[in-house]
């Protein structure tokens, strides 16, 4: 076997899909879980009370105006790994319901290692083109689970996130650069011959979890109303980063252990923030 050949087939076995067996969940059905091993996501899971809803809105909102007033660009879409920054966004991430939910998928030993809010303002023509995550990250073996936790409703009206079911276990699809005007860059041409996509519907305070190996994108939002959610990126610590490249210190930097131990030495996890707003 060539030295290409091998490259090739370490990929192909690291980008790919590892089916869930765990028959004493601590939060999720075994229906559930077998849902998730069929289709690569999970939804709609209810986290947070009426109140908590509020209150995560809110600290969003006075996070938006402060990246506003500071002139970041593109301040919707630039509030990433501030996990590690933002007290509030920690406890978050921290949230025992969700990491139950978590822990019934990849194990006892949680990874935090990224946080992005997706804010999609009311006429947004931005698209998130369809793509998988894994696909984006040097990170290997695939195993990162992503939580979106809806801070506004999610729904067909205000471009909510679709999932075409399945195609997590279909290995890492070719890809080109997007020609729309997108969030992202990468674009899997003609994703629907696979699935039926389904639209990601949430309650503001509801949850859905997705493989990283899951086709899904959104449209633009063509309609009044704003949809924010903040995606939390989950792993097990056997998972590592592997490219020196600048551009992706942020993945180490941005680590923090939820549960268990953070085995291997891959993650250089962080203390938790005592900062209540991001700048």
């Amino acid at each position: 076997m060539s030295e290409d050949d091998l490259f090739n087939k370490t990929v192909k076995s690291e980008l790919s899909f590892k089916p869930v067996i765990n028959k004493t969940p601590k939060y999720l059905t075994i229906e559930q879980i077998d849902f998730y091993n069929k289709n690569g996501y999970l939804k709609p899971l209810q986290i947070f009370t009426r109140m908590e809803v509020i209150k995560n809105r809110e600290f969003f909102d006075q996070l938006l105006n402060e990246f506003n007033e500071n002139e970041h660009n593109n301040a919707a879409y630039s509030i990433n790994g501030y996990h590690v920054r933002c007290e509030e966004i920690w406890n978050i991430v921290m949230n025992p319901k969700i990491l139950d939910c978590v822990e019934d998928l990849i194990g006892p030993d949680i990874i935090a290692w990224g946080s992005h809010y997706f804010c999609k303002m009311p006429f947004d023509r931005k698209a998130v083109p369809w793509h998988q995550d894994a696909s984006y990250w040097p990170l290997r073996p695939a195993r990162t689970v992503t939580v979106w936790l809806a801070i506004d409703r999610s729904d067909e009206e205000n471009a909510a996130m679709q999932f075409i079911p399945g195609t997590h276990i279909l290995g890492h699809l070719s890809w080109g650069k997007t020609k729309k005007l997108a969030v992202l860059s990468q674009e899997i041409p003609n994703a629907t011959k696979y699935a039926q996509p389904v639209f990601n519907t949430l309650k503001a305070g509801e949850i859905s979890l997705h493989a990283d190996m899951m086709v899904h994108g959104s449209t633009a939002n063509a309609g009044r109303y704003r949809r924010c959610g903040l995606t939390i990126r989950y792993c097990p610590p056997n998972v590592k980063i592997t490219s020196n490249e600048d551009k992706y210190k942020d993945y180490g930097m941005h680590a923090i252990l939820c549960r268990g131990k953070n085995l291997y030495g891959y993650w250089d996890c962080r203390p938790k923030p005592t900062k209540t707003l991001g700048t």
